[in-house]
């Protein structure tokens, strides 16, 4: 997204996609531009708060450990 767009206040204009469901069965919603997510509720049919990507502590990062 552009710097210059955020600054002004004319950010992304949102374009959702249908509800999904997470492992912990709760709903969220996908902007197909900026990928932002946000809670969805269904029983209200609307988005609620935005979601935070999970932190990944730096030694989780990668499966793999490499071969000795």
């Amino acid at each position: 997204m552009n710097l210059l767009k955020l600054v002004l206040g004319r950010g992304c204009q949102h374009r959702f996609a249908w509800p999904r469901i997470d492992s912990n069965g709760g709903h969220y919603q996908i902007c197909l531009l900026c990928g932002t997510a946000y809670e969805y509720d269904w029983r209200e049919m609307r988005r609620t708060d935005r979601l935070l990507p999970l932190a990944v502590p730096h030694g989780l990062r990668s499966s793999a450990t490499p071969a000795s």
